[in-house]
């Protein structure tokens, strides 16, 4: 791994989650565009459906753990 690879990796630690999950889905869209030109609709789906998959995880753990 190289120094940038790390360095890039230690900020993205640094970030909330709400930006850890722009910056990767940002970066999925850089890589998949590079290597197609464009993004195909069934990658955007496929990254769409893991980011609201894990907001609704996150929301439902803070459900539990929010006093009633």
């Amino acid at each position: 791994m190289t120094s940038a690879v790390r360095d890039l990796l230690r900020s993205f630690q640094s970030l909330s989650d709400a930006e850890k999950h722009e910056a990767a889905s940002m970066l999925l869209r850089q890589v998949l565009q590079g290597e197609t030109g464009d993004v195909c609709d069934d990658a955007l789906v496929a990254v769409a459906e893991e980011l609201f998959l894990d907001l609704d995880a996150r929301e439902a753990a803070d459900d539990e753990s929010s006093p009633r």
